[in-house]
């Protein structure tokens, strides 16, 4: 059995709208973003079989109200989908909508009865092929949840839970997981991809997992664990470095790690394994919006900016007799904590005045007669729950597809993969396709199919004289006689009209291509029609578009 089931964790998967796709998602509540085909199989299929694979059954999609029907209607009829031994649950919630940062999400009521457990948050979007079990096992080794002290029945039940004060004080509280991909340098890389500004720094040594042959499997990801100091989006990092005339960083960054690496070809995969106190820890903290900035972006800084933490409210359930309620205003208030250092009482460092009689800091609350003054004082940055982070550099696929040109681009890397009855099942990728091209017998034998890097659905018809190369071609596609396809990702129920020309093109559901027209790099929204002999480069061709000509 794997870990991940043995210990009881749970997976959400967010389904977003999609705005990035609007030429093929327009009305995401007749085709949200993750109904999307890539390489022949809805969007989602690819994060729910990721969290199988990690051995997670509790799986939970969210959804907006207004995709819902779709959703649970691709669920039931879409035979990749249902080809799960257990269906993932589905929620609407009420107060979720298409504009919805994903920290907002985690506290709506519906998401929130939900959680019941440490958890794990993968986005609709996510292509991984890495293994997620061996990703699980090397937070629970870091957190010191596989002790082998204690037996498997005493960590299952310890999960889920609220720890006593007494455990808190021994051990301290989880912390969390994120991951992060190369972007640059891979089979599947497009120009202009998003990427991240990211500082870590080594674990020491007896933060470090131990590595035993038992852990041969998790070694590289475990090896590739390290501190998460710093991350934000490429574009606010330059931003910055624009504004200050180069890059600053702060002494307290500097001054509590000694060494830091800083990564700016990686992306933030959106995988994040949470202990089950961020649940709370998030629905008490109204102020953040998102997960990737507000609420990572700033737990990383609590690790090295002193009071950081206790505004977040990352020792709140920890210390709760000894510190009071957070205002909500307090998150705003503290802007300027989050990018400058804490500034230095003079007063306490005057020569004319003893330091005896000087007020002790605001944040110190006056000592109690129950509680000692070691008890009364705050946490250290140091001393707070980390966040780490993964760093994949290995050559399993990991992808968000997050843009038409990564869909492009992965589709096609997938259509190479080679099929399960080439290889067998033992052999096979875990995205393999049992057949490259499903119906051989509507394949024209005059026409040219190039079996290796090309990928053909059920029901696809090809005339004769056709050529289609490196391409996904969707079920219940027609390519008329002639035609021409290279590079190209056609989805279900698209037609080529005879003679046409199509060059890394993006087809959407049902649309047609007229005769002897040539397209390069275009994207066609679905159902749109195109005129014959039309000739487009670099265009996303939308209904509205051609009815205004």
């Amino acid at each position: 059995m794997s870990p991940s089931v043995s210990l009881g964790f749970q997976a959400l998967i967010l389904c977003g709208p999609g705005f990035s796709f609007n030429t093929f998602t327009s009305k995401p509540e007749d085709y949200p973003k993750c109904l999307m085909q890539v390489g022949n199989r809805p969007m989602v299929y690819y994060a729910i079989d990721f969290c199988k694979r990690s051995g997670i059954t509790d799986v939970t999609l969210i959804t907006p109200p207004s995709s819902f029907p779709a959703v649970q209607a691709a669920m039931k009829i879409d035979p990749h989908l249902t080809s799960f031994h257990s269906h993932p649950s589905i929620i609407a919630p009420k107060g979720l909508d298409m504009t919805m940062g994903t920290a907002q999400l985690l506290r709506l009521p519906e998401v929130q009865r939900v959680i019941t457990t440490d958890f794990i948050i993968v986005p609709c979007d996510l292509i991984c092929e890495l293994p997620g079990e061996s990703l699980i096992e090397a937070w629970m080794a870091t957190q010191g949840v596989l002790e082998p002290t204690r037996t498997a029945k005493d960590r299952r039940n310890s999960l889920g839970q609220k720890p006593s004060r007494l455990d808190v004080q021994q051990k301290g509280r989880r912390g969390a997981l994120a991951v992060f991909y190369q972007t640059i340098d891979r089979r599947e890389s497009v120009q202009g991809e998003f990427t991240d500004f990211v500082a870590v720094a080594p674990l020491t040594h007896d933060e470090a997992p131990v590595i035993t042959p038992a852990d041969i499997e998790t070694a590289a990801i475990r090896f590739n664990i390290s501190k998460l100091l710093l991350t934000m989006p490429m574009g606010t990092a330059k931003e910055k470095m624009e504004q200050d005339k180069g890059l600053l960083l702060r002494h307290s960054l500097l001054q509590t790690h000694g060494r830091i690496r800083i990564l700016t070809s990686f992306r933030d995969a959106h995988i994040y394994v949470f202990p089950y106190w961020v649940k709370e820890m998030v629905h008490s903290q109204r102020r953040l919006h998102t997960i990737g900035q507000d609420l990572v972006g700033n737990w990383t800084k609590a690790g090295w900016q002193e009071g950081l933490g206790i505004t977040l409210g990352l020792t709140r359930p920890l210390y709760q007799d000894s510190q009071s309620d957070l205002e909500e205003s307090s998150f705003e208030s503290n802007i300027e904590a989050r990018y400058m250092d804490q500034k230095i009482d003079l007063q306490r460092m005057s020569t004319t005045k003893s330091a005896l009689n000087t007020l002790p800091p605001k944040y110190i609350h006056p000592p109690k007669s129950s509680k000692s003054k070691e008890e009364m004082m705050p946490p250290k940055a140091a001393d707070l729950p980390q966040i780490l982070s993964y760093i994949h550099r290995g050559p399993q696929l990991i992808r968000r597809i997050d843009h038409p040109a990564i869909l492009l681009s992965t589709s096609l890397l997938l259509a190479k993969l080679q099929s399960i009855d080439e290889v067998g099942k033992q052999a096979a990728s875990p995205f393999a396709h049992a057949h490259k091209i499903s119906s051989p017998e509507l394949v024209a034998k005059r026409s040219i199919v190039s079996q290796n890097d090309c990928l053909l659905g059920d029901n696809v018809t090809i005339e004769s004289t056709c050529v289609i190369k490196e391409s996904c071609i969707a079920s219940n596609c027609h390519i008329h006689s002639g035609a021409r396809i290279n590079r190209c990702v056609l989805m279900e129920g698209a037609v080529v009209e005879a003679k046409a020309l199509l060059n890394g093109c993006i087809i959407g559901r049902h649309a047609r291509i007229g005769r002897e027209s040539v397209l390069r790099d275009c994207e066609v929204q679905d159902a749109n029609i195109l005129p014959e002999k039309m000739d487009a480069r670099d265009q996303k061709l939308m209904v509205f578009e051609e009815l205004r000509k």
